[in-house]
């Protein structure tokens, strides 16, 4: 059953009590739009934009000036989209499209502009009526993952155009990109479970639960709650926040590994969060509000703040193939200069939906305001791995006390419009990723440096960095 997660009834040394919730959406039909913004989110925009107030300002002045914002945007449909080595790859075209109708239908429901709700839906009914396949190394199984969550997330907003094709969406979700994202979570490619970081299974988790709201499957979106909190992958949420210190930081596994994926990370977890949220479900406040502790824990590392990280030794490989082990021994250094559009959205839920401290969420998300979108972040993949404009989109006025002790509520009906408007040598298998090391994310072109915290220990390759392991409760679920 599809179940409002029970909260924590405080977060350790974070100022503030988050209430328990006990109602349930499981009966309750699934509102649209409600991905990652709802009607009421729609129409604040729309409001505070028209009435000039800050931030939104300067969040719809980045949303204006991206190319991919613009009405005479033309999308190029593949029947096949190939990532990874080995293979063809166009997956650029893919995520450009995605991101310029994504940006387009949010312009037109700010707006009111109807050319850009036509190139929206546009862009996403051609290839609706094109895409048949995901190929390429394992890494399709991340083009599945962030492209499906996205690929819903912007045709969640023109769902009631008159020329959208919505059950062309729904299937092209349905056959395409979620059977990867599914087959990902039950098998995770044949290799060892902790064989891919989290953020594997956190796109994965992101695309299923995305296709089971657009496509009103209560199947589809019990699997990817179940998983958030259950799921034996280093991205569900006790294992990617193993560590949960005694100052109320929680450690991000992949801050052993490199800041870039671990932003990625954070990302993600926020958006299968905030997509839960929208449909009555806290995923937020789970287990003691364990992913604030997470963020904040990323929030000040990333920043050049002094963490603790606690060894951390995963399997690699493929049973029967090869195998190995990697440990990463202490954070990894940090560039504060980086950010990804991933923290308004997060520090605006804790800190004005529920009224708790959060101090390092809220210095990096000022610091990161306004923020952009795919296009603003460099031209390659990394930068279009969240679809952004988190000051435009999710910048709220406080809560009052009562709004803050209320449970999520999933919104009604909209209308569209302004008014709302990863033994043996290892070498490349079918695993995929690069020779070595099975659990890269992404093509070279990512830009994202291996850790210098993780220690390849297979093969008695050297360790190439030591630091304290740091005392704290990991979680032992595997």
């Amino acid at each position: 059953m599809l179940k409002v997660a029970g909260t924590a009834a405080g977060a350790v040394a974070v100022g503030a009590a988050v209430p328990t919730t006990a109602a349930s959406a499981a009966d309750a039909a699934f509102a649209h739009p409600g991905l990652l913004h709802t009607k009421a989110d729609l129409g604040r925009m729309a409001t505070k934009v028209k009435a000039g107030t800050a931030p939104y300002r300067a969040g719809f002045a980045r949303l204006t000036a991206n190319a991919h914002a613009q009405s005479t945007w033309k999308a190029n449909p593949q029947t096949v989209v190939y990532r990874g080595s080995g293979s063809p790859e166009n997956y650029r075209t893919l995520y450009n499209d995605i991101h310029a109708a994504y940006q387009n239908a949010l312009r037109w429901h700010i707006t009111g502009e109807r050319a850009h709700a036509d190139t929206a839906v546009a862009i996403l009914n051609a290839w609706s009526g094109t895409l048949t396949e995901l190929r390429g190394s394992a890494d399709r199984f991340l083009a599945a993952g962030l492209y499906g969550y996205q690929f819903a997330n912007a045709a969640e907003l023109v769902r009631d155009h008159e020329d959208f094709q919505l059950d062309r969406a729904q299937k092209l979700l349905l056959n395409v990109f979620h059977p990867l994202s599914e087959s990902f979570l039950a098998d995770h490619n044949g290799a060892y479970i902790t064989n891919y970081w989290a953020n594997w299974d956190l796109t994965a988790i992101a695309c299923v639960l995305a296709t089971g709201i657009f496509c009103d499957d209560r199947a589809k979106a019990d699997r990817a709650i179940d998983y958030f909190k259950h799921g034996k992958g280093m991205g569900s949420v006790k294992n990617a926040i193993p560590v949960v210190h005694s100052d109320g930081l929680a450690e991000w596994v992949e801050a052993g590994r490199d800041q870039g994926h671990a932003l990625l990370g954070v990302g993600l977890m926020g958006t299968v969060c905030e997509m839960a949220w929208n449909q009555g479900v806290d995923l937020y406040g789970y287990d003691d509000s364990r992913f604030l502790k997470g963020a904040q824990y990323v929030a000040k590392w990333s920043t050049g703040g002094e963490v603790p990280y606690t060894s951390y030794t995963r399997q690699k490989g493929a049973p029967g193939k090869w195998s190995g082990k990697e440990t990463a021994s202490a954070a990894a250094g940090v560039d504060p200069a980086m950010t990804r559009p991933v923290w308004a959205m997060i520090s605006n839920h804790y800190t004005k939906r529920r009224g708790l401290s959060a101090p390092y969420l809220t210095r990096i998300a000022a610091r990161s305001a306004p923020e952009g979108g795919g296009g603003d972040y460099g031209p390659n993949s990394g930068g279009y791995d969240q679809l952004g404009f988190g000051t435009l989109a999710f910048t709220r006025d406080r809560a009052t006390t009562t709004e803050a002790k209320a449970e999520p509520k999933a919104s009604g009906p909209a209308t569209h419009g302004a008014s709302v408007t990863p033994g043996k040598s290892p070498s490349p298998s079918a695993q995929g990723g690069r020779s070595g090391d099975l659990a890269v994310s992404g093509a070279p072109d990512t830009g994202w440096a291996v850790a210098a915290g993780v220690a390849a220990i297979a093969g008695g390759a050297l360790l190439v960095r030591r630091g304290r392991v740091s005392r704290g409760t990991r979680n032992t679920e595997s």
